[in-house]
């Protein structure tokens, strides 16, 4: 019988909690699918991946990160910790219960690198489209492959979309904005509060929906 196939479609937390799963279960002897991971930055991490582009990344792909710098979780590391690997165990000592995104992304990593699940994650590679066939019952993923500079497309059984939905800026219309002289910044792409300190200017931060 033909292994099956399953395609992640993100290798952030959530992609990533996936892989972990699927390695879990091949350490108690289940037979696991083939797994492949399409990731479109240069490594993994999501949302807490930081980088210091906007608008476009360096492939002309629309940033995906929401990322600032300095920024400290909101919520204690408490709430955030894996069962299975625990921040004491990454840090090898106990750390404060609001750690900064650094120091999050090393403790994200650090589970799947231990999991040794990087050897399914394809960088680079931004999904194009996923189409499904009743007459396969397969799914076709199209992927852009940057290293290579090339789209291909491969047949999967199952497709697991972990793209996140913090990535797309949803920009809020608000009447005279055309007559406003200053600059409108969403905060997808807020990096640094240094350009902010300039004497004599002036901040107006709105609360919104702001990401869909």
């Amino acid at each position: 019988m033909q292994r099956k196939r399953v395609a992640v479609i993100g290798a952030g937390p959530s992609g990533l909690a996936q892989l972990r799963a699927f390695e879990a279960a091949a350490e108690k002897g289940t037979e696991i699918p083939e797994i492949v991971c399409f990731e479109k930055q240069a490594d993994w991490g999501g949302l807490w991946n930081y980088t210091w582009r906007t608008g476009l990344d360096e492939h002309g792909e629309p940033c995906h990160g929401s990322m600032y710098r300095y920024l400290w979780s909101n919520a204690p590391k408490e709430c955030l910790e894996f069962a299975d690997y625990t921040f004491d165990e990454h840090f090898g000592r106990s750390i404060g219960s609001y750690p900064p995104q650094a120091v999050l992304w090393d403790y994200i990593k650090g589970r799947v690198e231990k999991a040794d699940v990087r050897k399914w994650v394809r960088f680079n590679s931004p999904v194009r489209m996923i189409t499904y066939a009743d007459s396969t019952e397969k799914f076709t993923v199209t992927v852009h492959n940057h290293a290579a500079g090339k789209t291909y497309s491969e047949e999967f059984d199952f497709v697991v979309v972990a793209t996140g939905h913090f990535s797309v800026p949803n920009v809020p219309y608000f009447d005279g904005v055309e007559q406003f002289t200053g600059r409108v910044l969403h905060s997808h792409d807020f990096r640094d509060a240094v350009e902010f300190s300039v004497r004599g200017q002036n901040s107006v931060p709105l609360q919104y929906f702001s990401l869909r």
